[in-house]
């Protein structure tokens, strides 16, 4: 347990007050309900330095009178050190590392020159047998009862990932007219929890009581958009305001009491761990918008943009505040516990890191815009210790070696693909962003970059021809929540902007070659059953796009979700989808045709053949006697076995194999089962 939560338990602590005299405060009390909620207040408390720590201030919870079993609210009184504040003033902040937020209690305007957005929620904290837990405001704590162990969870090479925004919406009719129902951790827990009920999205088939929409497809593991604290109500979450808590909004579903995020997080990840489902969250670290280190510490903690600071160098905030991840001082270290010279962005970065794998129990992280970063050596270090603490995991378990180091991964985000990141070890994986444009372009019967069609289509199948070195290490998507620009639209937005009139066949050819391609694959939500955009692409209308889980009901698009089931499926557990080796059996490229056939397998292991056609040429009538596609260098098939095409489900008679009929833009995908 990194240090610093460790003294959580015992008191409240305030790490690198920049201004000490006057020294900081705590301001507790409890919350009275009402509209609005009524702050109570308990005491303020004065905050000393800690033994041997200078910069480390801290209050026994034995010393603040405080109720056994009560749940309190708090804030830290500093001097705010923005340097950006022409009349810096006294004000009450949010403990940057609060396990919990509550928005509904907001300090008071600190005066003249501060406006709303510098009105911090209240953090949230129960004392309970002599020590400060974690809890909801309502007193809903976590519950782990039932979280399966990791051993039943699947390795990366058989990882299928579902990108899910953190916060998604619906049309709701009203009696007002028409409003957006949002999504938040508990409609997410029932795509996977046939048993549990949506709260916003009870109207939508797909997410009703005894349906479990991510099982049906069968996906292994979940990718959150970042589920920690924003102070943006029902967006994506790209704007972290509170690194140690769980998204607030999220957590707090229309017509509720009080927010239960905390808990209901842990819901979740159980829910998909019970349905072997792998957890991911993506964490933005590059930059924070209205966390309190602005207030506590900004100069230790943040870049001040526009001055001419060195570690600024054309990074992009996006409205946020760049971190200053090379600023080296004598401090404290939240992590260790030892005084030593340490980068305090770094240090509460990693301690926040240990938070969220100790308490919300993560399978895997993606680490957004590293770019971003300006300090590559911080990514590695960032990525060691998540896998240093999955080890302890996985060791009180009785998970070692291999086995456990197979089951996390840590992926980076920068759509330029810096191969060198997973050569020089600093992360585990990179999003594949090159994939999407070879698949695209291939869909378009196109190629990419100067490439050739033949050049595009290998190295989409194969990324090591794109300079990885194994298939865990690249995560390949058709399209991801970056829906904004050329050619990044959702897959059939993109088609129909290109004049292609029959999606379904594209679709279908699309989830064949992502799901049979090396690397993991990845599927935005709704891309399963060809969801189209009913918002603009753009900021910001596109972080509150339906996801229309409604579409799947027609007719065409339950076809589309079947084929990719199937694929998914097989993704999943064939050994040979689950190795690098790939071997291109045949291309064909007379006349019109753009045909292409490619095992994977390794020897001894039953085969997977992809025969894909990238153009409008196919065979004639299949009553025709010419109607039939000749694939020569088909494999063997193994003793006592027998041919089975995937995406329509059925098997192949003995005759046919290898030369069965093959239509426009279409792809086959074969493998073998017992006869």
């Amino acid at each position: 347990m990194a240090d610093l939560l460790a003294r959580k338990a015992e008191g409240f602590v305030l790490w690198r007050p920049r201004v000490t005299d006057p020294p900081p405060r705590l301001v507790i009390g409890t919350l009275r309900p009402g509209n609005p909620a009524r702050f109570e207040e308990h005491r303020r408390l004065d905050l000393r330095p800690a033994a041997g720590h200078p910069d480390l201030w801290e209050l026994p919870a034995a010393e603040c009178g405080l109720a056994d079993g009560t749940v309190y609210h708090y804030w830290f009184e500093v001097t705010d050190s923005d340097p950006r504040r022409a009349a810096p003033a006294r004000m009450l902040c949010t403990d940057p590392a609060a396990p919990v937020v509550d928005w509904r209690l907001l300090a008071p305007r600190p005066g003249p020159g501060y406006g709303e957005d510098d009105r911090d929620p209240a953090g949230v904290v129960l004392f309970s047998g002599g020590v400060l837990a974690e809890a909801d405001p309502g007193g809903e704590r976590p519950d782990w009862a039932g979280d399966p162990p990791l051993a039943t969870l699947p390795p990366n090479n058989r990882l299928v990932i579902y990108e899910l925004p953190t916060t998604w919406s619906v049309a709701l009719e009203t009696e007002a007219g028409v409003a957006l129902g949002i999504g938040t951790f508990r409609d997410v827990r029932a795509l996977v929890d046939p048993e549990a009920e949506p709260v916003h999205f009870s109207a939508v088939p797909a997410l009703e009581a005894g349906r479990a929409h991510l099982r049906e497809l069968g996906v292994n593991a979940l990718e959150l958009l970042p589920p920690a604290d924003s102070f943006v109500d029902r967006e994506w979450g790209y704007a972290t305001s509170n690194y140690f808590a769980a998204d607030y909004d999220l957590g707090f579903p229309q017509r509720h009491a009080s927010p239960t995020a905390s808990s209901d997080l842990a819901a979740l990840v159980r829910a998909c761990h019970q349905a072997g489902i792998r957890f991911l969250a993506d964490q933005v670290m590059a930059f924070a918008t209205r966390w309190s280190c602005e207030t506590v510490n900004f100069l230790d903690f943040h870049v001040w943009q526009g001055t001419g600071d060195p570690e600024e160098d054309g990074r992009e905030a996006f409205g946020g505040t760049l971190f200053k991840y090379n600023f080296r001082t004598e401090c404290y270290d939240p992590v260790s516990g030892a005084r030593g010279r340490h980068v305090p962005a770094r240090q509460i970065m990693r301690a926040h890191l240990a938070r969220w794998m100790r308490d919300f129990r993560l399978d895997g992280i993606r680490m957004d815009s590293v770019v971003n970063f300006r300090s590559w050596d911080f990514i590695q270090e960032f990525k060691d210790h998540a896998r240093a603490l999955w080890r302890e995991r996985a060791a009180a378990q009785g998970l070692t070696g291999a086995a456990a180091e197979a089951r996390f991964l840590v992926v980076a985000e920068e759509l330029a693909v810096p191969v060198a990141l997973v050569h020089q070890n600093r992360v585990d994986a990179l999003w594949n962003e090159t994939f999407k444009h070879l698949l695209r372009a291939a869909l378009l019967g196109e190629d990419e970059g100067g490439r050739g069609f033949e050049e595009t289509v290998r190295s989409m199948v194969d990324c090591r021809r794109l300079g990885f070195a194994d298939g865990a290490q690249a995560v390949n998507y058709v399209t991801s929540h970056d829906v904004e620009g050329f050619r990044n639209e959702r897959l059939y937005d993109f088609l129909g902007n290109n004049g292609v009139a029959d999606r379904e066949r594209r679709i279908r050819l699309a989830f064949a070659c992502l799901l049979t391609a090396v690397g993991i694959p990845m599927i935005l939500a709704g891309e399963e059953f060809a969801d189209q955009h009913d918002l603009p692409p753009v900021h910001p209308a596109k972080q509150v796009d339906p996801v229309r889980f409604d579409r799947l009901e027609e007719p065409w698009r339950r076809r589309v979700f079947d084929c990719v089931a199937r694929l998914v499926r097989l993704r999943t557990t064939s050994p040979a989808l689950s190795v690098n080796d790939t071997e291109f059996l045949h291309a064909d490229f007379t006349g019109e045709r753009r045909i292409l056939a490619w095992r994977r397998g390794g020897p001894g292991q039953d085969p997977v053949v992809v025969v894909a056609n990238f153009s409008d040429w196919g065979t004639p009538d299949p009553r025709h006697p010419a109607s039939e596609y000749l694939v020569p260098n088909w494999p063997a098939t193994p003793p006592g076995r027998s041919w089975r095409e995937v995406t329509q489900a059925r098997e192949v008679p003995p005759g046919w194999v290898g030369r069965e009929p093959l239509y426009p833009w279409e792809a086959k995908v074969y493998t073998t089962l017992p006869a």
